[in-house]
């Protein structure tokens, strides 16, 4: 049976916030922000009490040309000491690690040697083997870590009630739903993360939501998956995400009652950074062909160039994709 956990105006101290505009916001300019930027970000992220600040993705060089990305494709330890230092602060630094994009027995390396204090593992469901060899990597050497399991609206209950059972025996602190395609309602992601918090219930592993905007139901599958149970919550300034983005950082820290949270920082660093990018020509943000993608529950690679090409015969799309 589904229970409420919390009310409107109750704080609940076991929810944490982390910010992910450096890495999924880097899906939409190839993560090229200025250490201004980031520098301000990292700031901003301090004075409104976010918990974690996701500094982008750990890929492998040998994949990924780096001249064709930002240096937050790679996210090194040496970058992020350049903008954090030690980091003496409560926030903590994550960077997220995709299953067969990253090198992670090389270029992870001893907790004591980084700045970074979770690793966040990214995986479809077909690969949790490597996925759980990743956590246990990470956890022997020194790191806090989550499962992201990508694409849940695709994933049978079969299978994730095994990798749950995986988790549940993994060093794993948290697992997430990731509605990557924005193809789930409020309703499907309560059932979802109920789900998940039966299967990890004796284990003690949090559950975690990172949500996608294409219906513009981003926030609110936040918001729900939090009332029955989720504990960390991801979001993005603007909800700079991939396509049509993420749940809003600052809709989600004016949402949460708990006073450690302050809205305002996140306010002035739109005005100071976010428009400008908007104005340089970065586009992210709710349109229709992401919300046909999300209605057919399809990864937004069509919808993103349908946007990219100021593509607006939006029925002609909806045949192609539906047929």
């Amino acid at each position: 049976m589904i229970q409420i956990k919390g009310s409107m105006m109750s704080v609940r101290e076991d929810v944490k916030v982390l910010d992910a505009t450096l890495r999924d916001g880097g899906l939409v300019n190839d993560f090229y922000f200025s250490d201004d930027f980031v520098r301000a970000l990292y700031r901003m992220n301090l004075a409104a009490g976010v918990d974690f600040m996701e500094f982008g993705y750990r890929a492998d060089k040998k994949q990924f040309d780096v001249n064709k990305f930002g240096k937050w494709k790679f996210a090194e330890d040496d970058d992020i000491r350049a903008i954090v230092g030690d980091n003496d602060t409560n926030m903590k630094i994550s960077v997220m690690a995709d299953v067969g994009r990253c090198d992670y027995k090389n270029s992870i390396r001893p907790k004591s040697e980084s700045p970074v204090d979770l690793f966040r593992i990214a995986t479809y469901i077909n690969t949790m083997p490597e996925a759980v060899a990743m956590i246990e990597d990470a956890a022997q050497k020194g790191y806090e870590t989550t499962c992201n399991i990508m694409a849940v609206s695709k994933c049978q209950e079969r299978d994730l009630t095994i990798a749950l059972d995986m988790l549940s025996k993994s060093p794993v602190k948290a697992v997430y739903v990731v509605d990557s395609y924005g193809a789930l309602y409020p309703i499907q992601i309560r059932d979802i993360v109920n789900f998940y918090a039966e299967g990890l219930a004796e284990s003690g592993k949090l559950v975690g939501i990172h949500a996608h905007n294409n219906q513009q139901c981003a926030f609110a599958n936040t918001i729900e998956a939090m009332s029955v149970g989720a504990s960390m919550m991801d979001g993005t300034v603007m909800g700079m995400g991939r396509g049509a983005g993420n749940c809003s950082l600052e809709g989600l820290l004016g949402f949460l009652k708990n006073p450690k949270y302050d809205i305002s920082p996140v306010l002035s660093f739109i005005e100071d950074y976010m428009l400008q990018l908007r104005e340089d020509g970065s586009v992210w943000g709710y349109d229709i062909p992401y919300l046909l993608t999300g209605l057919t529950d399809q990864h937004p690679r069509s919808a993103i160039a349908a946007v990219q090409e100021n593509n607006r015969h939006y029925l002609d799309f909806y045949n192609e994709i539906w047929d």
